[in-house]
């Protein structure tokens, strides 16, 4: 039996595919999800934070737990929002993990490779879960793109405002999926350095 597998869930397409990265990166095995399970691209954060419980309970079972989040607000904190969900004891092979502040914030982390696929010079923070709009931030990098096709594939701007492009999380997914290095962006990203470490000392406790 493989002890390493595990059921995966995350707000959106941009979310699973870096909790994919990380879990794989870490030796853990993604299982197929039955359709109950099934929440990546359905529902956002208030599906999610409806099934936390039921995957708090399914952890006693054979699969651990995955479950990423975004913390979105500077006034929220992740012990807070992970004990409004769980309402109790959370188990210890349910990993209910929170991006600070936002997932763009770990995409991000890996701040030499992002900048290079951007084509931008700017410089991204080192204190990147410090940033209050990682989102926003990004989009601003990504209008200063040199590749006009990158520019109109992540970013629109209507009156002053800057949205998410068509592609913006196709071409991020890309990034993640070919370029984006997990132990560099963890050495940047608080947040992210403990769901690693977290991680593995489940993987540990089994060798």
């Amino acid at each position: 039996m493989n002890l390493n597998k595990v059921v995966l869930a995350a707000e959106d397409s941009l979310s699973e595919a870096v909790a994919t990265q990380i879990l794989t990166n870490l030796g853990f095995e993604i299982e197929n999800k039955p359709q109950q399970h099934r929440s990546p691209h359905r529902g956002g954060k208030s599906h999610l934070s409806k099934r936390a419980q039921e995957f708090n309970r399914s952890a006693a079972g054979p699969h651990y737990f995955f479950m990423l989040t975004d913390l979105d607000s500077p006034q929220d904190c992740p012990a807070n929002l992970i004990r409004s969900w769980v309402k109790g004891p959370l188990h210890p092979r349910f990993f209910l993990r929170v991006a600070v502040m936002e997932v763009e914030s770990w995409v991000m982390a890996d701040r030499g490779a992002f900048t290079t696929f951007l084509e931008i010079s700017d410089e991204i923070p080192g204190k990147i879960d410090e940033l209050p709009h990682p989102k926003e931030f990004l989009l601003s990098l990504a209008r200063r793109s040199r590749a006009r096709k990158l520019r109109e594939d992540l970013v629109t701007e209507k009156r002053g405002t800057l949205n998410p492009g068509p592609r913006y999380n196709p071409c991020l997914i890309e990034f993640v999926q070919d370029l984006w290095d997990l132990e560099r962006a963890a050495a940047v990203s608080p947040s992210l350095k403990r769901t690693v470490a977290r991680l593995q000392s489940a993987t540990s406790a089994l060798s």
